[in-house]
């Protein structure tokens, strides 16, 4: 929703107008055997985002809406296929017998302009991620490589970190200690490669179509901002043969319930994910009709909390606004999507973890924090006390926000206002802690519990967003990378998560479910458990 109402109707307009031009709805095309979609024999894939991408630079980009644009216009050394790291821009890889050196062959394959990728380009990438300089706020993932922390706080140098170019195809790469998920880190947005000369003679690159230089199976050839968006095959993808689409049509409609729409009538194949949501009202009508697929998902929904504001400091505020919240209702009676109420940090689906650690809908334990919260801030009666719910523009945010101040002011007394915002400027407001209270989504960037903890381990990290630190919690996850003893490590973190949750400086509320729909011509669409679609294993055959 725009901030102005006198310009929803023109919106809307605009929004329709934007699902039919990129959807190419068109009388005139027309299918052969081979499954093509259109007169030149070429084959169409329509798709929708809910908003402009915030960021197109890999080394920038922090939500899943740009996350999965990046996903199929770069690639990593390693790609995930079937939730399994494989190789992709690396041809091969090493690995020492002591876990610490990694070094990776590439092979021969070619940038958007022609150039061949090198190593370079990957070591380049990783550096300008960690200078500080750049502010990337996903640098900490590179920390397991040898002097990355060190640089990127500011307190080494570039010419320590373990990254060394052997070679225009060889790239070595040394870590502070025994990483298990190494590999699956370079198949994330952060450690993909950049083109150093495109960096350095343009630096706002990544902010058009026209200038984006990219190492993928698609390239965005066209880009209207706050419109649509044009994948088209990449001719110089080393691996082009496999591609079987030619071209993507991205609408952004931020409107859940014309996405829908759209979908029932034809114009985009499908839709779930981080490709369009399915909407909490179609739910109970797609289980019917036998077409709503439920997946794993390594992800959690979470209202995060200002833990730097006058009121949201109190930690008996915090637990008693986290007890307070019937999970279970919620999600037979809004989300209806087959969720399970988080009583943790970390989700079941990882190894070792899915402990409860406190009552759902606990609510006289919760009058007991409460009250004690108030006595702390000089307040007598619940009345008093104004909670802010800030969230980003969705029916699905709205109707659970709706839901939880209903809950905390019949059950605790107190007064909720609710504040929404499109989504640059909700990320904006969570980064400059200008909330309370503030729903937001994590979902695994690789499948480990460090995944879920790592953001928290200083106030500074730059997907933390609630101002919280705490030295013991910090030096655990420190202690987590050290360790090679899997069950000793798996304690340790769980240590990390019950310090965690004793503090609260997020609300679990739950984990999520994949939701999504496809036409019955879509094939290879199917997202892995973290919720990462390839389209370059996509195909339609109508």
């Amino acid at each position: 929703m725009k901030k102005h109402n006198k310009f929803l109707t023109l919106f809307m307009v605009l929004v329709l107008s934007v699902v039919l031009a990129a959807c190419g709805a068109s009388d005139e095309k027309t299918t052969n055997d081979e499954g093509t979609t259109d007169e030149g024999g070429s084959k169409e894939l329509n798709l929708l985002v809910a908003s402009e991408p915030p960021s197109l630079h890999p080394g920038l980009a922090t939500d899943t809406t740009s996350g999965v644009i990046l996903q199929n216009t770069f690639e990593g050394l390693m790609t995930l296929v079937n939730g399994e790291p494989t190789e992709a821009a690396a041809e091969s890889y090493k690995v020492s017998e002591d876990g610490l050196v990694y070094t990776f062959t590439l092979r021969d394959a070619k940038w958007s302009n022609g150039d061949p990728v090198t190593a370079n380009d990957f070591a380049y990438a990783w550096t300008w991620v960690l200078d500080p300089e750049n502010a990337s706020e996903y640098s900490s993932i590179l920390y397991p490589i040898k002097g990355a922390e060190a640089f990127n706080l500011g307190e080494g140098s570039a010419e320590d970190l373990g990254i060394n170019v052997i070679d225009e195809k060889t790239i070595e790469v040394t870590l502070e200690a025994p990483t298990p998920y190494f590999l699956e880190l370079t198949a994330f947005k952060t450690m993909y490669p950049i083109h150093q000369a495109t960096q350095e003679s343009n630096p706002t690159w990544y902010t058009e179509a026209e200038t984006i230089v990219s190492n993928g199976p698609f390239t965005l050839t066209e880009w209207v901002h706050s419109g649509n968006m044009v994948l088209t095959k990449s001719d110089t993808y080393w691996d082009a043969d496999t591609v079987k689409i030619d071209t993507v049509n991205i609408a952004m409609v931020e409107s859940e319930t014309t996405q829908m729409t759209s979908f029932d009538a034809g114009e985009v194949d499908y839709l779930g994910t981080t490709l369009g949501v399915v909407p909490l009202d179609a739910i109970e009508r797609l289980k019917s009709e036998d077409i709503l697929n439920v997946a794993d998902y390594s992800g959690i929904y979470w209202y995060k909390l200002n833990t730097t504001d006058p009121v949201i400091q109190n930690i008996n505020i915090r637990k008693a606004l986290a007890l307070a919240i019937d999970r279970k209702a919620l999600i037979e009676n809004i989300t209806k999507g087959e969720q399970t109420p988080a009583l943790s940090i970390v989700p079941p689906g990882v190894e070792g973890f899915g402990d409860n650690y406190f009552e759902d809908a606990d609510f006289e334990k919760a009058k007991e924090y409460l009250a004690a919260g108030l006595k702390e801030l000089g307040l007598s009666d619940p009345s008093e006390l104004t909670i802010s719910v800030s969230y980003n523009t969705s029916e699905a945010h709205s109707a659970i926000a709706q839901f939880i101040q209903q809950g905390w002011a019949s059950n605790l007394g107190i007064n909720v206002k609710l504040d929404n915002s499109e989504w640059q400027v909700y990320l904006d407001k969570l980064s400059n802690l200008d909330y309370q209270v503030g729903r937001m989504g994590w979902i695994a960037d690789y499948n480990d519990a460090y995944s879920f903890l790592e953001m928290f381990n200083s106030a500074e990290n730059g997907n933390n967003d609630t101002g919280w630190e705490n030295a013991e919690y910090a030096a655990l996850l420190k202690q987590s990378v050290t360790e090679t003893d899997a069950d000793k490590r798996t304690e340790v973190l769980k240590e990390a998560e019950a310090i965690m949750v004793e503090e609260m400086p997020v609300i679990p509320i739950y984990f999520y479910t994949n939701l999504y729909v496809q036409k019955d011509y879509v094939s290879g669409m199917e997202p892995d458990a973290l919720g990462n679609i390839n389209l370059k294993y996509a195909d339609v055959n109508k």
